[in-house]
């Protein structure tokens, strides 16, 4: 119940109610993120593996430490990696990758090399976040090797327990 104290009444407060919601529905659109040469740049980590990566509009090539995308992953499985981020999106062989990828082992460099890429595109094509974002790509795995503790031969491996 309304009494004559309230200058607003319920109709006027659910107009306000709903004034407020329609400002607040309204996506917030991102711009592109590009320098003066049309590129877009990020880093990508995964384990010890860590990939700068810089690309631009191109014809598709991926050049991993000055080395093609063939010479320096010998596997097919881990180009496929790769190359995920431009297959989900539908952007494959629209764009040139140059990366730096240092630490880790070929499949953590491989696991980085996705997630930078995967972060530059949605910094040159912010419309595609929504799409690397369900994929998972955007997201650091986080995990990293466990140290070792004093009096354990591995992380959490013992020597062998004898009772005499």
């Amino acid at each position: 119940m309304v009494t004559k104290q309230n200058k607003t009444t319920l109709e006027d407060l659910k107009q306000e109610v709903v004034a407020e919601s329609a400002t607040q529905a309204t996506p917030v659109v991102r711009a592109p993120k590009k320098d003066s040469l049309g590129r877009s740049q990020s880093v990508g980590k995964k384990k010890d593996a860590v990939a700068r990566v810089i690309i631009k509009m191109g014809k598709g090539v991926i050049t991993v430490n000055g080395r093609t995308l063939e010479d320096y992953f010998p596997r097919p499985v881990l180009r496929m990696i790769i190359n995920q981020p431009f297959a989900v999106t539908n952007r494959e062989g629209q764009f040139d990758v140059q990366c730096n990828v240092r630490g880790g082992g070929l499949s953590g460099q491989a696991y980085a090399l996705r997630h930078g890429i995967s972060r530059c595109l949605d910094l040159f094509e912010p419309e595609l976040h929504t799409a690397l974002k369900r994929a998972g790509f955007l997201t650091r795995d986080s995990r990293v090797v466990e140290r070792k503790k004093p009096g354990l031969s591995k992380a959490r491996k013992r020597f062998q327990f004898s009772k005499r």
